[in-house]
C-alpha cells in the first residue's frame, strides 16, 4: 500500500518538475519567456526557416527584376588588344607585293550601347509589378501555412497538458480509493478483490500518465520545430481558459466563401496575368530591335615593340542599329500558340481551384459545426459523470455500492474529461481550418 502511494507521489513530482522546467524563462532576446498562441505565431513569422526562405526568395525576385530593367540603361564597355605579327600579311597591289600593317599593333577602346526599343526589356518593364506581386503572394502563402501549423501544434500541446492534469487527478483519486479499499480489507469489511482491483486501476493510470508525459515532450519538440524555436530553449505556454472557450465557440457560421480572399486564388490570378503578358510578348516577335552605339578607340602600331605606345591614332564613331526579323520559319506562330494554350490551361486551373476551395470550405464548415455540437454534449457529460462518481463513491463508503461500481464511475469520469478536452481541441483546429478555407487566416488579422 505504501509503495503504491509513494509511486503515485513520485510520478506527480516528476510531472511537477517537468512543468516547472517548461515554465523557466530566459533572458535571451530571441526566446519567449511565456507564449500565448499569438506570441508563438508572431515568433514563427520572424524565425521559421520556411518563412525566412520565402522572404529571401522575394528579395531575389526583386533583384532579378532590377537586373532585367538595367538593360534600359546605357551599357559601357572598355576593350584592349595587343597583337604581334611573326610574319606580316602581304597583298598584291597593281602587280606589286606590299606589306599590310606593322609588326606590333595595339588598340584601346571604349564603347557605349543604348537600347531604344527591345521587346525583351519591354516585357520586363510591363511585368515588373506583377512579378514582385507574385513573390509577395508566395511569402504570404508560406506565412498562412505557418500560422495554421503553429496554431494546431500549440493547441495540441495544451490538449496534452490538460490530459495530463486529468490523469494526475485520476491517479490521486485511485490512490485514495486504494487506501480506502486496503483499510476496509484490513478491517475485514471486504475481501481482497476490491484491494486488488484498486491496485490494477492505479497501475494502469500510472502507466497512462507516464505515456502522456513522454508524449508531451514530443509535442513540445514539434511545436518548436514549426516555430523555428531553438530546441534547447525553454518554452512555457500561457492561455486564458475563458477566452479560449469564447474563441473556440464564437464564429459566424453563416460566412460564405469568397474565392478572391484565398491566397492560392490570388496567386493563380497573378500567374494568369503573367501568361497574358507572355502571349503579347510572342505576338510582338515581328517588331524590330533598335539600339544606338558609340565607340572611341586609340590605335597604336610600330615596328619596334618598345616604341609601340609612343604615338596614338584615335578614331571614333556613333550609329544606330536596327534589326528586323523577316522570316523565322514558324517559330513565332508556334510560340504564340504555346502561350495561348498555356493561358487557356490557366483558365481550367482557376476553375479547378474554385471547386477545390468550395469543397474545402464545405468540409471545414461541416467539421466545425459537428465538433462544436460534440463539444457542448461532452461538456455536459463531464458534469454528469462528476456527479455520478461523487454519489457512487459516497455510497461505496457507506457500504451501499460495490467497488466495481466505483471503478466504473471513475472510469466514466476520466473518459468524459478526456473526451471533453479532445472535443475542445477538435473545435479549435476546425476553426483554424475554417478560417483558412475562407481566407481570413492572415498575418494581418491573426
Amino acid at each position: 500500500m505504501k509503495r503504491a502511494i509513494m509511486s503515485v507521489l513520485s510520478v506527480m513530482s516528476v510531472l511537477a518538475f517537468h512543468f516547472r522546467a517548461q515554465a523557466q524563462t530566459t533572458t535571451t532576446d530571441s526566446l519567449l519567456a511565456t507564449a500565448s498562441v499569438h506570441d508563438c505565431v508572431q515568433y514563427a513569422l520572424q524565425h521559421q526557416p520556411a518563412v525566412k526562405q520565402a522572404q529571401i526568395d522575394e528579395s531575389i525576385t526583386d533583384r532579378q527584376v532590377k537586373s532585367k530593367l538595367a538593360d534600359w540603361y546605357p551599357q559601357v564597355n572598355a576593350t584592349a588588344s595587343l597583337q604581334h605579327y611573326f610574319q606580316v600579311p602581304k597583298a598584291n597591289f597593281n602587280g606589286q607585293v606590299i606589306r599590310q600593317g606593322v609588326t606590333n599593333t595595339s588598340t584601346l577602346g571604349a564603347g557605349l550601347t543604348q537600347n531604344i526599343f527591345n521587346r525583351d526589356v519591354l516585357l520586363a518593364s510591363n511585368t515588373a509589378k506583377t512579378v514582385r506581386l507574385q513573390a509577395r503572394q508566395n511569402t504570404a502563402n508560406t506565412q498562412i501555412s505557418t500560422i495554421a501549423d503553429v496554431s494546431k501544434a500549440y493547441y495540441d500541446v495544451l490538449l496534452t497538458q490538460r490530459q495530463i492534469q486529468v490523469l494526475v487527478e485520476d491517479t490521486i483519486r485511485l490512490a485514495r480509493s486504494l487506501r480506502d479499499a486496503y483499510n476496509q480489507y484490513q478491517g475485514g469489511v471486504v475481501d481482497k478483490v476490491d484491494y486488488k482491483q484498486a491496485q490494477i486501476s492505479l497501475n494502469n493510470a500510472r502507466a497512462q500518465l507516464k505515456s502522456a508525459g513522454e508524449l508531451l515532450s514530443a509535442k513540445y519538440a514539434f511545436l518548436k520545430q514549426v516555430m523555428g524555436y531553438p530546441e534547447t530553449g525553454t518554452l512555457s505556454l500561457v492561455y486564458d481558459s475563458v477566452a479560449m472557450l469564447q474563441q473556440a465557440t464564437t464564429l459566424d457560421t453563416s460566412t460564405q466563401v469568397v474565392y478572391e480572399n484565398r491566397i492560392e486564388y490570388q496567386l493563380e490570378q497573378t500567374t494568369r496575368q503573367l501568361l497574358q503578358a507572355e502571349v503579347r510578348y510572342n505576338k510582338q516577335a515581328f517588331l524590330p530591335t533598335l539600339s544606338a552605339y558609340a565607340n572611341y578607340n586609340l590605335a597604336y602600331f610600330n615596328e619596334q615593340f618598345g616604341k609601340l605606345y609612343s604615338a596614338d591614332y584615335p578614331n571614333s564613331y556613333a550609329g544606330l542599329q536596327l534589326a528586323i526579323p523577316i522570316f523565322q520559319g514558324t517559330k513565332r506562330t508556334q510560340n504564340i500558340r504555346i502561350a495561348e494554350l498555356q493561358l487557356k490551361r490557366s483558365d481550367w486551373d482557376l476553375a479547378q481551384l474554385r471547386e477545390q476551395i468550395n469543397t474545402e470550405y464545405t468540409q471545414a464548415m461541416a467539421t466545425y459545426r459537428g465538433n462544436l455540437n460534440d463539444f457542448y454534449t461532452l461538456k455536459e457529460n463531464v458534469d454528469l459523470a462528476n456527479d455520478v462518481y461523487s454519489t457512487v463513491n459516497l455510497q461505496y463508503r457507506e457500504g451501499v455500492k460495490t467497488y466495481l461500481d466505483v471503478i466504473v464511475a471513475e472510469s466514466d469520469l476520466r473518459t468524459a474529461q478526456l473526451n471533453y478536452f479532445n472535443a475542445l481541441y477538435n473545435v479549435l483546429v476546425a476553426k483554424v481550418d475554417l478560417q483558412k478555407s475562407v481566407g481570413t487566416l492572415t498575418p494581418q488579422t491573426f
